[in-house]
């Protein structure tokens, strides 16, 4: 069974806008007029019914008159790319004679009865919103640049402290050896000099000698003399070696 045409004059008619920024609530009216002589019963229903409020969201309209509804939408982050799909329908149909319930007028109404008309939501930014997003989005590669050009200066700041480190390692490293052959020179030195020092000490504080030389020296010839320097000299050559 086909519906009856709606007879309420809905402006706008196919289209509720709301514009933003939608940080706060945002309003759009809707206005009802009845060009007729009796009295029709309207209902607005949502797709969306938490993210708006309807005042009034349902009543009566006399014939020859009007009555606006006001739509808010409530605050939420607005994402342009997201595609929206509210929409609203504004069901009528003709008030019977006597007292109206509004609750059981809508149970007891058969389909024929009813005319329905079907408005979208349409959400806009300002114009200088716009214009600043787009501004925001042209900005946002020039803030990434300096980072990526600057990237090759670090590493080359870091190649040449590299190489100053290995240069002066190589450095350090010629110094200590260096240092060792000194150190060993210097203690092979030190050894020498107390092995011929503790060979003439002994020969000079060793009593035996000293007892065997002193009667000697007076009667020896100069030969025997020559004789034992060679001697002495072999022994303390043994020593040294």
């Amino acid at each position: 069974m086909s519906k009856s045409e709606q007879v309420l004059i809905l402006e706008p008619s196919s289209e509720l806008r709301f514009r933003g920024p939608f940080t706060d609530v945002v309003s759009s009216s809707l206005k009802l007029t009845n060009p007729t002589e009796k009295r029709v019963c309207f209902k607005i229903k949502t797709t969306a019914p938490r993210r708006y409020c309807v005042r009034p969201n349902s009543g009566i309209v006399e014939g020859n008159s009007f009555v606006d509804v006001s739509v808010m939408l409530q605050p939420f982050e607005y994402d342009p790319t997201e595609k929206n799909k509210h929409k609203f329908m504004v069901q009528t149909m003709f008030a019977p004679p006597g007292d109206i319930d509004q609750d059981s007028i809508w149970k007891e109404a058969s389909g024929s009865d009813l005319m329905d008309s079907k408005l979208k939501c349409v959400f806009e930014l300002p114009v200088d919103s716009q214009q600043q997003g787009a501004k925001d989005m042209q900005t946002k590669p020039n803030i990434k640049s300096p980072e990526v050009r600057s990237s090759p200066k670090a590493t080359n700041i870091s190649d040449q402290d590299y190489r100053k480190a290995v240069e002066e390692n190589k450095r350090l490293l010629s110094e200590v050896n260096h240092l060792k052959q000194e150190n060993t020179v210097l203690r092979e030195d030190g050894v020498r000099q107390r092995k011929v020092g503790g060979s003439a000490d002994e020969d000079a504080y060793n009593p035996h000698v000293v007892k065997q030389q002193q009667p000697q020296v007076s009667g020896f010839p100069p030969v025997l003399y020559l004789v034992l320097a060679v001697f002495f000299g072999i022994v303390l050559g043994k020593f040294v070696l």
